[in-house]
């Protein structure tokens, strides 16, 4: 066995971490174009590849060949900056997501995470708020007012309802008294049984996050910033080639680490029901040993986060291509004056629960 330090172990997790991100978001390009076909009621991809499953490459092919080009009186500098640092702050939100327990080889033993912090999801709060200045400096080097337009509605609808997610959070963080990521979800593995999961402590919370999950990523019916009936297409207008995919890869993987940290959230994370039961009989009954028992059911677990994951995704991608966006009033008015508010009063009634001891 290959003993390996702590540093090389957590290494190999955030280098896999970081590409499953980019391959998931490459395949979200070709899971939209099939989901669309499949509501529209049309044939989607069928070319590249059996079942058109190569489409992805062929797409990641054009974009690196189209040509590239400057808009005349943009800044160069900022203009290649603002798509490099939407991609970053992307994939740097998804290392500290929990995808699965811990894992024993010989006498290595680590948790599937890239970094474990104790402040976890304030790392994906402050991650996520850098993001945006990704899009603003793209909108704003772009020397183009329908970019600049785009960027500054990104800019204002990220500040409203970034405002609602973290209230939402308020009440979950009251329950776990912590912001680490991995103890959120080790908590909701009492007995692994889902009634154990935030998702039945805290509906009306996950509900908020949700909706703002979607203003955040700028999905339909929050896709304002990028509106093609009003700003041509927002604030990538004047992109091409690698730059403008850059943007779009960006999107797909926040989508991936939204649906990711409402699944560690409020939907037990890498807990699945009987997983302890299940470990228990395969030690007693089937012989196995401890460590091995433990690490199939992190295998099992990490199955199972995933599967929650896509199956948010999907949800993402169904709600694009069923509702009509909002207009900019009607989404600021959902922001301010109904999520922040609902959003107060679950925290005030988590408190009251927690006081009188209906909740831990």
């Amino acid at each position: 066995m290959i003993e390996l330090p702590a540093l090389g172990w957590q290494s190999i997790v955030i280098f896999v971490v970081f590409a499953l991100s980019l391959l998931i978001a490459t395949y979200c390009t070709y899971a939209e174009r099939v989901i669309a076909a499949f509501l529209q009621d049309r044939v989607g991809p069928d070319r590249a590849g059996p079942y058109g499953l190569l489409q992805p490459l062929a797409d990641a092919v054009k974009m690196f060949t189209k040509e590239e080009f400057f808009p005349g009186g943009a800044n160069k500098a900022l203009f290649i900056f603002g798509p490099c640092l939407a991609m970053i702050t992307a994939l740097m939100s998804s290392a500290v997501i929990p995808f699965g327990n811990n894992v024993s080889f010989g006498n290595n033993s680590f948790f599937l995470q890239g970094i474990e912090v104790n402040v976890g999801m304030l790392w994906v709060f402050g991650v996520v708020s850098l993001g945006v200045y990704g899009v603003m400096i793209g909108g704003w080097a772009s020397n183009n007012k329908f970019s600049l337009l785009g960027a500054v509605r990104a800019a204002s609808q990220n500040i409203s309802y970034e405002l609602a997610m973290g209230m939402s959070l308020i009440a979950v963080l009251m329950m776990s008294g912590t912001l680490s990521l991995r103890e959120i979800t080790l908590q909701q593995s009492v007995a692994g049984e889902w009634h154990f999961w935030n998702i039945v402590k805290q509906p009306l919370g996950f509900i908020i996050f949700c909706v703002c999950a979607f203003a955040e990523t700028n999905r339909t019916p929050f896709d304002l910033p990028e509106c093609e009936t009003e700003l041509v297409g927002g604030y990538h207008t004047e992109y091409s080639s690698m730059k403008l995919g850059l943007y779009l890869f960006a999107e797909y993987i926040n989508i991936f680490v939204a649906s990711a940290v409402m699944s560690v959230l409020y939907f037990g994370g890498f807990n699945f029901p009987f997983q302890y039961e299940l470990r228990d009989w395969l030690v007693s009954s089937q012989g196995w040993e401890l460590a091995s028992a433990q690490n199939l059911i992190t295998v099992l677990g990490t199955v199972g986060l995933f599967a929650k994951i896509f199956g948010f995704i999907f949800f993402f991608m169904w709600v694009r291509w069923t509702l009509p966006r909002f207009r900019y009033d009607q989404l600021m008015r959902l922001g301010w004056t109904i999520l922040i508010p609902l959003a107060v009063v679950n925290i005030l009634i988590t408190g009251g629960l927690i006081l009188f001891g209906v909740i831990q």
